[in-house]
C-alpha cells in the first residue's frame, strides 16, 4: 500500500489574477486523489488568494472535493463583473490603472476622501458571507482537518499577522485584500491591518510548524507573479510591472529559502530526524505574463480565460509530478 504524501498549498496574491489559482485548485481537487495519494494537511493564502484557500477549505471540511471545486468556481461567479453598470465601472478603473502604470499623472485620492460606503469591499463581504458560514469555522477547526492560514500585514506594529483556522474570520478575509491605495484599513483586535501582498505572499510558515505526522512532505506554491524577467525593464510600464512582480515574491523566496535550508540541515543529518523532515517544494506558476493594471480586470471572459489557464497548467503539474 503507498503512503499518503502530507500536501500543503500556499496561494499567492494578486488581485483578478488569483482567479488563475481557482483554476489550478479546481483541477487539483477534481483530479487528485485525496482520501489513499494525498491528505491536505494545509492551505494558506494572501490577498485574493486567501479567497481561494478559504472556499476550498470551507468545501473540503464540509462537503468534500467535489464541492470545494464548485465553491472556489462559486466565488469568482460572483465577484466577476456581470451586470452593465458594473462592466462599465470595471472597465473605467481598468483605464486609470493602465494610465497610472504609464506614467500619466492622475489626481491621487485616499479611499478616505471617498464619500459613502466602501462599494468594493462590501461587494466582497456580501459574496463571501453567501458562500461561507464564517460562525462555524471554529467548530470545523476542532476536528483534524486541514490548517487554514491567512496573511496580512499589522500596520500599527509593522510586522506580518497572519490569521489561522479559527481566527480567520470575514474581516481577516477583508484585511488580507485591503489595497492601501482601494480600501480603508481593517480593524482587528485594536490594530489596523493592510492587504496581504505587504506580507508573506503567501504565508508557508505557519503550515511547516505541525506535529510530526501533519508537517508537509511537499509544499505546493500557487505562484501568481513571474519569477524571473529576460533583460532589463526600461519602460515605464516594465519597471512598474516588475516592480509589483517583485513585491510579491520576494518574502515568499525568503520563506522558501529558509525551508530550503531545513532540508539540507536535514539530509547532512544536522538535524534530529524525529522532529525534523524534508519538505519538497513545487511551484505551478502561470507561464503567462500579464500587464499589472489587469489585476483589478473582473471581466467575464477574462476571469475565465485565467481559470482556463489555472486548469491547464494544473494539469501539466499533476502529469509531470508523477
Amino acid at each position: 500500500m503507498t503512503e499518503t504524501t502530507n500536501v500543503a498549498i500556499a496561494c499567492q496574491g494578486g488581485g483578478s489574477h488569483t482567479a488563475f489559482t481557482a483554476g489550478v485548485l479546481e483541477e487539483m481537487l477534481r483530479t487528485c486523489d485525496w482520501d489513499e495519494e494525498f491528505e491536505l494537511v494545509g492551505i494558506s493564502g494572501s490577498s485574493g488568494g486567501a479567497f481561494n484557500a478559504l472556499a476550498a477549505w470551507y468545501g473540503l471540511v464540509t462537503d468534500g472535493p467535489e464541492r470545494a471545486a464548485d465553491l472556489v468556481n462559486a466565488i469568482w461567479d460572483d465577484l466577476a463583473a456581470s451586470d452593465y453598470d458594473d462592466r462599465l465601472l470595471n472597465s473605467w478603473l481598468k483605464g486609470i490603472n493602465r494610465l497610472q502604470a504609464s506614467g500619466m499623472p492622475l489626481p491621487q485620492m485616499s479611499p478616505y476622501q471617498v464619500p459613502g460606503k466602501e462599494i468594493g469591499k462590501e461587494r466582497i463581504r456580501d459574496v463571501l458571507e453567501t458562500h461561507i458560514d464564517f460562525e462555524a469555522i471554529p467548530d470545523y477547526c476542532r476536528l483534524s482537518n486541514p490548517e487554514l492560514v491567512v496573511g496580512t500585514v499589522n500596520v500599527n506594529a509593522g510586522v506580518f499577522e497572519t490569521f489561522v483556522d479559527e481566527d480567520v474570520t470575514v474581516e481577516a478575509v477583508l484585511a488580507s485584500a485591503a489595497v492601501p491605495n482601494v480600501f480603508e484599513a481593517v480593524e482587528i483586535n485594536g490594530h489596523y491591518h493592510w492587504d496581504g501582498l505587504f506580507s508573506q505572499n503567501p504565508p508557508v510558515g505557519d503550515m511547516m510548524h505541525q506535529p510530526p505526522d501533519r508537517k508537509p512532505d511537499e509544499l505546493w506554491i500557487i505562484q501568481i507573479n513571474p519569477q524571473e524577467f529576460e533583460g532589463e525593464p526600461t519602460s515605464v510600464e516594465e519597471i512598474a510591472d516588475r516592480r509589483n512582480e517583485l513585491s510579491g515574491n520576494i518574502s515568499l523566496n525568503q520563506e522558501l529559502g529558509f525551508i530550503e535550508q531545513i532540508n539540507d540541515w536535514v539530509e547532512d543529518g544536522k538535524l534530529p530526524a524525529e522532529e525534523f523532515s524534508k519538505t519538497d517544494i513545487h511551484r505551478i506558476d502561470m507561464g503567462e505574463r500579464f500587464h499589472c493594471s489587469t489585476k483589478i480586470d473582473r471581466d467575464p471572459a477574462f476571469i475565465d480565460k485565467l481559470i482556463d489557464l489555472g486548469n491547464q497548467r494544473c494539469e501539466q503539474f499533476l502529469r509531470e509530478r508523477q
